[in-house]
């Protein structure tokens, strides 16, 4: 299996980090090859501008999405860009490692996904969830965070923590045709024993081994829709 991770932390001694790290460890030595992308030592560019479009269709108005189209397929965007999207293809896995910030991700991570989320390329139209560019690959998320476990869930006072993430595990990874994995979290880590981190890691050491054999959550099927997008008759 070939799997893709995207790193989003800016400092290389944090657990996030460690995780990340693990996460390679792991799958290399269950016999899987690993390519890491870690956007802040990149210096990944977030922010979605003309500069991404050597070859702008129009050049009074940018629609991003439609340049992103024409650009993809005159194979004219940036170097940066083709390179994840290339990564992004070649990956059975993609894994999402970051902290949570704010219920959601780092800004950097947020302008990784709008750059190499391709137009035309990974959606768009019908081409959608069941349908969409990306079927046949998996996203897993692994997330840490301050807060505690019992802060989560349905009487906790944040709620769900799957449902905080809406936007990234439906609204991107399983929009684009991804089978999502239920994520892995590392609760409350600023706050734990050393052993207590440690446990963390050998659990997702241990979750990793079987990551190939997971279901994923339950996404939209087009098949159980029309063709403008309402549910069929039953």
């Amino acid at each position: 299996m070939q799997v893709h991770l995207v790193h989003a932390h800016p400092e290389p001694q944090s657990f996030s980090s460690a995780l990340a790290q693990m996460a390679a460890a792991s799958l290399s030595g269950y016999g899987h090859s690993v390519t890491v992308s870690d956007l802040y030592q990149m210096q990944w560019n977030a922010v979605a501008t003309a500069h991404d479009f050597a070859d702008r269709t129009d050049h009074d108005y940018m629609n991003y999405a439609l340049e992103q189209r024409h650009n993809h397929k005159s194979d004219t965007l940036s170097a940066d860009i083709m390179a994840e999207l290339d990564a992004l293809f070649a990956a059975d896995l993609l894994i999402l490692n970051f902290p949570l910030y704010w219920f959601s991700t780092p800004a950097i991570l947020k302008g990784w996904i709008d750059r190499v989320l391709v137009a035309g390329a990974i959606y768009g139209g019908k081409r959608i969830y069941s349908k969409g560019g990306l079927v046949g690959k998996r996203a897993l998320v692994t997330c840490t965070l301050g807060g505690r476990a019992d802060m989560f869930g349905d009487d906790g006072i944040h709620g769900q923590l799957n449902d905080m993430l809406k936007h990234l595990l439906q609204g991107t990874l399983g929009y684009t045709g991804m089978t999502v994995l239920n994520p892995f979290y590392a609760y409350h880590v600023p706050y734990i024993s050393d052993a207590d981190r440690q446990q963390i890691l050998s659990d997702y050491h241990e979750r990793l081994a079987g990551v190939t054999d997971e279901k994923g959550l339950i996404m939209p099927d087009l098949s159980q829709f029309d063709s403008r997008f309402q549910p069929l008759a039953t």
